[in-house]
C-alpha cells in the first residue's frame, strides 16, 4: 500500500547515500632518527566501493631520501556494491509501486495480478535485504580492520625499527557506515512486516477466508441436523411426548380413578 511504500523509498535513500557516498581517509606520521628523513603527515585516503589494495600511498623508509610505495590490504567492493544495488532497486521498486498505488489502482486489482507480483517481489526484497545487511556488515568490520591506522604502520619497513617513531595522527570516520548497516537491517524489517500487508490483497487470503467460512458454516448445519438439535426430545420425541402419561395410558386415563371409584362407593351405600 502507499503507506508502506513511501517509507521503503525514504529508508532505501539513506542506506545507499550513507554507504555509497562514503568517503573518508586517515593520516599516519613517521618520526625518523634522521629527522630531515621524516613524514609527519602522511595521509590515506579511500572511499566507496572499498576497493583498499587498489589504495597507494608512498612511505619514508628512513634510509636516505628513498621512499616506498605500498598499498593498504583488502576488496570489499563486492558486499559494498550489492548492498548499494539493493538499495538502488528497492527506491526504484517502491517508487513505481506509490506512482501504481495512486494512480493505476483499478489495473493494480484487475484478475488480481497486480497484488501477486507485489507479493512475490516483496518476498524476494525482505531476504535480499537480509542478505546484503549481512554481508555488509561483515566487510564493512573487514574494511575498519584494513583501515585501522595500527594496522597500516605495520605495513611500513620504517617502523619496524625501533629508532623510529610511527604514529597515528587522525583515524578515519565510520560513522555514516555504521548508519548505513542500521538502515540496511531497518529495511529488512520493514519490507519483512509488509508482507502481511501485500498478502492480505491477494487472491490467497480472501479465498482463505472464504474457505474458512465456508467450513464453519458446513459444521454448524450439520449440529443443527444431527440427533442432538431435532425432536427428539420435543413435542414428538419419546420423552415428550404428552400421551405417554397424561392420554391414554395406564395409569393415566382420567376414568380410572375420576369416574369408576366414586360410582362403586355409590352402589355399596
Amino acid at each position: 500500500s502507499i503507506l508502506t511504500s513511501l517509507p521503503t523509498c525514504l529508508f532505501a535513500i539513506f542506506a545507499f547515500a550513507t554507504c555509497g557516498g562514503y568517503s573518508g581517509g586517515l593520516r599516519l606520521s613517521v618520526d625518523c632518527a634522521n629527522k630531515s628523513e621524516s613524514d609527519l603527515n602522511i595521509d590515506i585516503a579511500f572511499a566507496y566501493p572499498f576497493r583498499l589494495h587498489q589504495v597507494n600511498f608512498d612511505a619514508p623508509t628512513c634510509e636516505g631520501k628513498r621512499r616506498e610505495t605500498l598499498s593498504l590490504i583488502g576488496d570489499f567492493s563486492s558486499s559494498a556494491e550489492f548492498f548499494v544495488t539493493i538499495a538502488v532497486f528497492a527506491f526504484l521498486y517502491s517508487l513505481a509501486a506509490t506512482v501504481v498505488y495512486i494512480f493505476f489502482q483499478n489495473k493494480y486489482r484487475e484478475n488480481n495480478r497486480g497484488p501477486l507480483i507485489d507479493f512475490i517481489v516483496t518476498v524476494v526484497f525482505s531476504f535480499l535485504w537480509l542478505v546484503g545487511s549481512s554481508a555488509w556488515a561483515k566487510g564493512l568490520s573487514d574494511v575498519k580492520i584494513a583501515t585501522d591506522p595500527d594496522e597500516v604502520l605495520l605495513l611500513m619497513s620504517a617502523c619496524k625499527q625501533q629508532s623510529n617513531k610511527c604514529l597515528p595522527v587522525r583515524s578515519p570516520v565510520m560513522s555514516s557506515l555504521n548508519t548505513s548497516v542500521v538502515f540496511g537491517f531497518l529495511n529488512f524489517i520493514l519490507w519483512a512486516g509488509n508482507i502481511w500487508f501485500v498478502f492480505k490483497e491477494t487472491g490467497w487470503h480472501s479465498s482463505g477466508q472464504r474457505h474458512a467460512a465456508d467450513t464453519m458454516e458446513k459444521q454448524s448445519s450439520g449440529y443443527n441436523q444431527g440427533g442432538y438439535n431435532q425432536d427428539s426430545y420435543g413435542p414428538a420425541g419419546g420423552y415428550n411426548q404428552p400421551g405417554s402419561y397424561g392420554q391414554v395410558g395406564d395409569y393415566g386415563q382420567p376414568q380410572s380413578y375420576g369416574q369408576s371409584g366414586p360410582t362403586s362407593f355409590a352402589n355399596q351405600i
